[in-house]
């Protein structure tokens, strides 16, 4: 199974109404350095950001902040879902980690 495998698989089980963030999903594929890999294991979808099996949309920066909120078009795809999910958002357009984490603690 290929790095990227495992982090699919990670964020796979991300039960939906909750989130996670980037350095837990690196810590249960296995290596807690692979942060950026998980990243770039992200960014890999983004073409298929509409259709992937995979709820990107779950995975948080470690201060619970989304990735998409400074588009050119203010329009975020990622703070549309996870709402659609119950999850609420502060005003920064942060998720709080200690009511919606997922294995953060």
């Amino acid at each position: 199974m290929t790095a990227f495998e495992r982090i699919y698989a990670v964020i796979r089980d991300v039960p939906e109404g909750m989130v996670t963030t980037y350095g837990t999903v690196a810590r249960l594929a296995g290596n807690p350095r692979w942060a950026r890999v998980v990243g770039y294991a992200l960014h890999a979808l983004r073409g298929n950001a509409h259709t992937t099996a995979v709820p990107w949309w779950r995975v948080l920066n470690r201060h619970g902040e989304l990735c998409d909120t400074d588009r050119p078009d203010g329009d975020s795809l990622q703070q549309r879902k996870l709402e659609a999910e119950g999850i609420e958002l502060e005003p920064n357009c942060t998720v709080d980690l200690k009511k919606y984490g997922w294995f953060t603690q």
